[in-house]
């Protein structure tokens, strides 16, 4: 996993160090986005990763002060490291799908998150109108689907591939509410992404791509698009982490009929290490959401949105990237051409967007 120590404080990592300024600064007015995978880079018109309601912040105290100075830690690096752990996390997960299955792995990464947000945050809901608890428990069930859809895809398909397709989703959200004829092209620059990927794309044992793990990465496609326009209305009635936090327990709930049972018998398997795997689940989760989802509050709080969003759009080569380093998946031509016209049409889509 990528970690970097450009000149913080002695002793301090760009996660470290944004986990402590984010907790330090309060809450944007509106409140601020939230979701499984960090609300930040979803949502509104200018693009998919153009985040609502974000506004500058201060942190507080020495670190906050020594963060704030010019050319301390630029803020494109807690973006594209929180894009690295993110598709990090995600490769670490594939190996325990074999002892905890699929669900049961989503199931408890989703739960460690939960338990950690929840002792940090501590959620005040009492002053919740229904419909805003209705917002966040179905933004929980959107990440629940878009989680355990893409770990099922990812346990058939190349990350690269699995990622860019799920990545269709913020891109679909982004040019239906662009409204411009323009955007048409980044579309179809999008639709041939796709086609290069789905049709002359193989899998990672060479021959052609696994039919059901294409159906999972376009289910969480579609949950990605869902969990968008759930974010932005959570974003805005529920404060810093809270709304994550919220979220996040009712998704780790909505799993829990599917992914308990293979959980449970992962860990009282015969000659399990149940401590390890445990633990194991728990590092993952910190990779996802925990740690990134502070670092692209950080980033967010030191760059223009528009900077930021092509920044993210990069995310489905990082993803084809650290599938090639972590898990040795080798892509082949028509694959990196696919995910080069995704990420082209996601950047021009941001770049041609409304301000």
């Amino acid at each position: 996993m990528p970690t970097s120590h450009t000149s913080a404080p002695p002793t301090a990592s760009p996660s470290a160090a944004a986990v402590a300024e984010a907790l330090a600064m309060p809450p944007a007015p509106k409140g601020e986005p939230a979701g499984e995978r960090g609300g930040w880079r979803r949502g509104g018109a200018s693009g998919p990763a153009a985040p609502p309601g974000v506004r500058p912040g201060r942190s507080t105290g020495r670190l906050g002060k020594a963060l704030r100075r010019p050319g301390r830690i630029p803020a494109p690096l807690f973006c594209v490291t929180a894009m690295f752990l993110v598709q990090t996390g995600i490769a670490l997960s594939k190996p325990l799908f074999g002892p905890l299955g699929v669900g049961g792995t989503t199931f408890l990464r989703l739960g460690f998150a939960a338990a950690i947000l929840l002792a940090v945050t501590r959620p005040e809901l009492r002053d919740k109108r229904p419909r805003d608890l209705g917002a966040a428990a179905l933004l929980g069930v959107a990440s629940a689907g878009m989680t355990c859809l893409f770990a099922g895809a990812i346990d058939r398909l190349p990350m690269g591939t699995a990622a860019t397709i799920e990545f269709l989703g913020p891109l679909a959200v982004a040019l239906v509410f662009a409204r411009r004829a323009s955007h048409l092209l980044w579309a179809l620059l999008a639709a041939a992404g796709v086609v290069l990927l789905t049709l002359l794309g193989e899998g990672e044992g060479g021959g052609s791509l696994d039919p059901v793990g294409l159906l999972y990465a376009f289910g969480a496609a579609a949950c990605y698009a869902l969990y968008i326009l759930f974010t932005d209305k959570v974003g805005a009635t529920f404060q810093g982490f809270q709304g994550l936090a919220v979220s996040m327990t009712v998704g780790a709930l909505a799993l829990a009929p599917f992914g308990f049972g293979e959980a449970w018998h992962g860990l009282t398997a015969p000659g399990a290490s149940p401590l390890l795997l445990l633990a194991s689940v728990a590092g993952v989760s910190l990779l996802l959401p925990v740690i990134p989802y502070a670092l692209e509050m950080t980033a967010l709080r030191r760059m223009p949105q528009r900077v930021f969003s092509v920044l993210v759009s990069l995310e489905p080569a990082v993803s084809a990237l650290v599938g090639l380093v972590v898990l040795g998946q080798l892509l082949g031509v028509p694959q990196l051409a696919g995910i080069g016209c995704v990420v082209a049409a996601s950047v021009g889509a941001t770049l041609t967007g409304r301000r």
